[in-house]
């Protein structure tokens, strides 16, 4: 019987990708998105992608879980992944409430609506936000999480133990030793902590589309390049790294989408050795943000207009991934360049300009 998966969040950037890849694994797929920070428009370009005109989208808010459980009530659902979470980490530091009760109260819905269903295997879109600001890279999976520095990042830390408690309570009390307690279906979880995913599908038909002012570094680049912003503001160049500016690890949104389903077939295949599993989902490439502006100029042979401005709050100095574990254990690995990612990213941007 071919398997249902959920992809909460599932219009926009990430889970649009996801999506492909997953149609194309050979996977039903339900998609969920209240379009809050997206509109259809990366949707029709799954469709497109794919030939497949019939993908079920339910527009909901996962913080309404009245909703989430009809959801469930209406379809079975064999795997979740939740990406339906606020994302910019300067947004955060503003308006924490605002992502404490999205984020939180998303994911707790999600959750309780599979384990109230017969149980549920949970993708968790996790961060590399949860290590914090540390000394010691690359991190690997059994780096100590350090405080977050943003209320983003921390709802990541946060949702990661909601996940590995709930996954704990289902297998030690599946028929609950406590009285009136309600009786837990078997939970299995995975969080993927990646890094910076950046760039476009091949085709053009889907990609990174934010609201308003761009928070993420190459939309705010191809959105520069083709006259739509004025300035790039590269935010310090008075980091201690090579030339100033933050080390981050970029990785492909196309490889990221695949490693979604190398977590997801795992889970299902009954592979996971442990119910509650987490990877790190990079290149092990760090690469600066100048390095990255400079990379996008000489790719697309475009001068950029940009300019260096103070630091923006919640940034940590460098990160990038150990990711040796996925790659042994998810069989999969990040295979584009970054010119390869680049280019992708500037083809998608001309193609809203058409």
């Amino acid at each position: 019987m071919t398997k249902n998966v959920l992809v909460s969040g599932g219009a926009g950037y990430i889970g649009s990708h996801v999506t492909v890849e997953l149609i194309q694994a050979g996977y039903n797929v339900i998609v969920a998105d209240n379009l809050s920070n997206c509109d259809m428009t990366c949707f029709e370009g799954v469709k497109a992608i794919t030939g497949k005109k019939d993908i079920p989208f339910i527009k909901i808010d996962c913080c309404d879980r009245d909703a989430v459980f009809r959801l469930f009530d209406e379809y079975r659902i064999d795997a979740v992944i939740h990406f339906a979470a606020f994302k910019a980490v300067g947004e955060s530091v503003a308006e924490p409430i605002k992502y404490y009760r999205n984020n939180l109260d998303s994911f707790l819905n999600i959750l309780e609506a599979g384990k109230n269903h017969g149980g549920c295997n949970i993708l968790f879109s996790s961060s590399a936000t949860v290590y914090g600001e540390t000394d010691k890279l690359p991190v690997t999976e059994d780096s100590p999480r350090q405080s977050a520095t943003s209320p983003y990042g921390n709802t990541k830390q946060i949702c990661e133990d909601i996940l590995r408690d709930v996954v704990s309570a289902a297998k030690s009390y599946g028929e609950s030793m406590f009285p009136g307690t309600r009786k837990n279906g078997p939970v299995k979880g995975i969080a993927l902590r990646y890094f910076n995913p950046i760039g476009a599908h091949p085709s053009a038909l889907i990609g990174e589309l934010p609201r308003g002012v761009p928070n993420n570094l190459v939309p705010y680049i191809t959105q520069t390049a083709i006259g739509k912003r004025e300035c790039l503001s590269i935010f310090g160049n008075d980091y201690p790294t090579p030339d100033g500016t933050c080390l981050r690890d970029y990785i492909d949104i196309v490889d990221l989408a695949k490693a979604h389903v190398a977590a997801v077939s795992r889970m299902l295949d009954g592979k996971m050795k442990k119910d509650y599993e987490i990877f790190n989902i990079g290149t092990g490439r760090p690469v600066s943000v100048y390095e990255l502006v400079t990379a996008f100029e000489k790719v697309n042979g475009i001068k950029l207009n940009y300019k260096f401005a103070e630091r923006r709050a919640g940034d940590v100095t460098a990160i990038w991934a150990d990711p040796s574990l996925a790659n042994r254990e998810l069989k999969w690995a990040a295979e584009r360049s970054i010119e390869d990612t680049l280019a992708a990213a500037w083809a998608w941007e001309k193609h809203l300009a058409e």
